[in-house]
C-alpha cells in the first residue's frame, strides 16, 4: 500500500520536544538523528525516561555537524556545542533492559541539570538502545481526528515518527505485516503501540493538562498492564528519506 505522510518528527535527545520537520532519513535502525543522545543518572545509572521527567519536553534539541548540539530552554536561554565522546562508558538501565552508553563532554550536561534541578550526563546512545519497541512509529490523522472529536489531541503528544493521511479511525489496526510505501523508503508495520501517561502532557511545556489516557481506556484495548493502544510500530524495509506531502 501507498502512504500519505502528514507529518514527520524525532527528538534527537530522548525525552525532550518532538521536532516537526520537513523530512526524515530512514535507514534499517530507524529514523537517523532520532534518540542518537540520552540523559543518564550516573549515580544510579539510570537512562532518565520521559514519562517521569516530562518537563523534559520544554527543551528544544537540535542536532548540526557531526557531534554539535544545540538546546533551548522554555526561557528561551540557548547553548550550542560539541557533544564528543568523553572516553568514559557506562551500562545503564533502561525499562530492566542494560544499555552501554558514551559519557559526552560539553556545556550540555550543566545547562539540563539546572533545568531538572538533578544531577544528570548527556550520553550518546548506539542506534535503538534507547527505544522501546520498534523503531518508527505510526499514528494515522483520522484515529486522531476522532479522538480530538473529544478533546483536540494533537500528534505532537503521541511523538511518532509517521503520520499518515487515513479517512477510517483505528484502520492501522489492519495493517500488520503490511508494507507502505512512503516514496523515498518503506516500512512494514508490527504491533500496536501501548500507550502511558506522557500522552497527559503538553508537547511544549511537559505540564499535565489533559486526561487523554483514561479516554483512550475506554475506547481501545489494552495490555495486561492496562495500557491502551494508539499507533503501531514499523521497520525500515527499504531505506531512504521520506518528506512530507503538502
Amino acid at each position: 500500500m501507498e502512504g500519505v505522510v502528514r507529518s514527520v518528527g524525532f527528538a534527537p535527545v530522548k525525552g525532550m520536544r518532538h521536532l516537526d520537520l520537513d523530512h526524515v532519513d530512514l535507514d534499517e535502525q530507524g529514523a537517523v538523528g532520532d534518540r542518537a543522545y540520552c540523559l543518564v543518572d550516573v549515580e544510579r545509572r539510570r537512562v532518565l525516561r520521559t514519562v517521569q521527567h516530562p518537563s523534559l519536553m520544554s527543551i528544544v534539541a537540535e542536532s548540526y555537524d557531526d557531534d554539535g548540539l544545540a538546546l533551548t530552554l522554555p526561557t528561551g536561554e540557548r547553548i550550542e556545542g560539541q557533544a564528543a565522546a568523553s572516553g568514559e562508558t557506562i551500562t545503564c538501565d533502561y525499562w530492566g533492559r542494560a544499555v552501554d552508553l558514551a559519557l559526552t563532554v560539553g556545556p550540555h550536561a550543566e545547562l539540563i541539570t539546572a533545568q531538572l534541578g538533578r544531577d544528570v550526563r548527556l550520553a550518546r546512545a548506539p542506534r535503538t538502545a534507547v527505544v522501546f519497541g520498534d523503531p518508527i512509529t505510526v499514528v494515522t490523522t483520522a484515529s486522531l481526528r476522532q479522538m480530538g472529536g473529544e478533546m483536540g489531541v494533537e500528534a505532537a503528544r503521541f511523538r511518532a515518527t509517521l503520520v499518515l493521511d487515513t479517512d477510517d479511525p483505528w484502520v492501522e489496526d489492519t495493517w500488520l505485516g503490511q508494507e507502505i510505501d512512503l516514496g523515498g523508503a518503506t516500512v512494514r508495520v508490527g504491533g500496536p503501540v501501548p500507550r502511558c501517561t506522557v500522552i497527559d502532557h503538553h508537547p511544549e511545556t511537559g505540564e499535565k493538562d489533559a486526561r487523554i489516557l483514561q479516554s483512550l481506556v475506554r475506547q481501545r484495548p489494552t495490555n495486561r498492564s492496562g495500557e491502551p493502544m494508539f499507533g503501531v510500530y514499523a521497520t525500515v524495509t527499504r531505506p531512504g528519506r521520506v518528506g512530507v506531502t503538502r
